[in-house]
């Protein structure tokens, strides 16, 4: 048994179905770190999370109805950045362009602080082998060519296919 033990490769699954800037982080942070373990991880993209797997990625924050993101500025003096400013969804929703200034002022904090970019974060997945499947049901749903996605998609299959895959993992995580 210690020795089955020990030969033992932990796997993840993620099921990823989200298609936002915040929301791209979880998924390709825990695979490239589940992958830098020596974990085998495999990510299932489906609805909006396909827009992770796209060559150009175009993603935006939408804090409208997120209460609990912090509205932070990413410039200026400390006092200024230490706000937590608590935009009230009314005026997120009625001030035209708000997703774009908010995606603006995440992507300069995410910069301001050394984080990767979700390029990045997607690149070190590839680079570690993890496994990323588009969900084909999907893909005809909302007619995309496959042209418009990266290269390095592992496979194109429906939701009967890759679940055999969660099943049998030791983490499965729906994102």
């Amino acid at each position: 048994m210690a020795e089955r033990d020990a030969a033992h490769v932990p796997s993840l699954s993620i099921i990823a179905t989200k298609g936002t800037m915040d929301w791209a982080y979880p998924p390709f942070i825990l695979a490239s770190t589940a992958s830098a373990l020596g974990w085998d991880v495999s990510i299932f993209f489906t609805f909006y999370g396909l827009e992770l797997l796209k060559k150009n990625l175009n993603l935006e924050i939408s804090p409208l109805g997120n209460p609990s993101m912090p509205m932070k500025m990413p410039f200026g003096p400390q006092w200024l950045k230490d706000i937590n400013w608590k935009v009230p969804n009314a005026v997120m929703a009625g001030v035209p362009g708000f997703e774009k200034v908010a995606t603006r002022l995440m992507e300069q904090t995410v910069k301001n602080k050394g984080v990767a970019t979700i390029e990045e974060l997607r690149s070190a997945c590839i680079e570690a082998d993890v496994k990323m499947v588009a969900c084909q049901m999907t893909v005809d749903l909302f007619g995309y060519s496959p042209d418009a996605f990266i290269p390095e998609i592992a496979d194109w299959i429906g939701a009967a296919s890759f679940l055999p895959v969660a099943q049998k993992s030791d983490v499965c995580l729906f994102i």
